[in-house]
């Protein structure tokens, strides 16, 4: 079994004082925490460092460690740390390594007191990540939605599992696509007393909307007949936040775009929002032949030209 520098896994002096042990400590907890570090064995490495605090943290404990050194073997064999008069202050529902338990084990199961309720080791739950789909109206407005979710439920044997619920969600206004609601302690349950995970609802845009959002601005097809693109009309436009009324003038093109300005996207400086013009041919004109054909004898336009 290999000897534990635990100096060296925190990255200090042996002469260092506590405050730069803790300091130490809360960095390299911050860096390997599983929940937000990249590191591959972050997890692992985490443990390491909270042994390694947990030992030099401690006044008594620490001085033991001292003592035993790179001599740890013989130590252990001549009964350090077993339950007559071992080191204290251990939290019992800390995961330590092999070599912790052979120097420090009666320390675990001994009931020894003195380290207050395993903090170090306490974690917090993992965070569930799901997303939910929503009209663009809603994120204009800001609504509450009931939506069914996955969240994790622990079972009598201490597993976790997910369970589908009815949640009601307040989705907040101006949210943007892609961004999440956190709704705190609806996560993975948490371990050694540590707090509930959170969930994470990402945010997605119906794609059977009628709008199409592109950065902070908003489209929406405005059908028109052909001759309401030629005279000009007085027509209604939809908006997510009602029909508007809007004048089109004379001429309009295929593809040609409108501008209304400030409703696009509600956020701190609003978008604008376009109205496509799209010209509809109306689908039954067999009646109307005639006046199609009399239309084109009138016109000398060929649009391929």
């Amino acid at each position: 079994m290999e000897y534990k520098d635990y100096y060296k896994i925190l990255g200090v002096d042996k002469k260092a004082t506590k405050a730069e042990i803790k300091k130490a400590y809360k960095r390299l907890a911050r860096k390997y925490h599983p929940d937000v570090s990249k590191v591959s064995n972050a997890e692992e490495k985490f443990k390491e460092v909270n042994e390694a605090y947990e030992v030099l943290k401690n006044d008594e404990n620490r001085a033991a460690y001292d003592q035993l050194g790179s001599n740890w073997k013989q130590g252990q064999q001549g009964g350090f740390g077993g339950q007559a008069g071992g080191p204290s202050g251990f939290s019992g529902n800390a995961d330590f390594s092999d070599f912790f338990e052979s120097v420090f084990g009666g320390a675990t199961r001994g009931g020894h007191s003195g380290f207050s309720g395993g903090q170090s080791f306490a974690r917090k739950g993992k965070n569930i990540k799901q997303t939910i789909t929503v009209p663009l109206e809603d994120l204009y407005s800001g609504v509450n939605r009931t939506f069914v979710v996955q969240q994790p439920e622990q079972g009598p044997n201490g597993q976790v599992y997910l369970t589908q619920k009815r949640m009601n969600i307040k989705i907040p206004k101006g949210i943007e696509p892609g961004k999440s609601i956190r709704l705190k302690g609806k996560g993975e349950p948490g371990s050694g007393g540590g707090p509930n995970g959170d969930l994470l609802l990402k945010i997605e845009l119906d794609k059977h909307s009628k709008y199409q959002l592109k950065g902070k601005d908003v489209y929406v097809d405005l059908l028109l007949a052909p001759w309401e693109a030629a005279l000009g009309a007085n027509v209604h436009v939809d908006t997510p936040t009602g029909k508007m009324s809007l004048k089109t003038p004379a001429n309009m093109q295929n593809g040609k775009k409108m501008r209304l300005k400030g409703k696009g996207f509600p956020s701190a400086v609003p978008g604008n929002l376009y109205a496509v013009i799209k010209i509809v041919i109306p689908s039954k004109n067999e009646g109307a032949k005639k006046q199609w054909q009399d239309l084109a004898a009138q016109f000398d336009f060929n649009p391929r030209n």
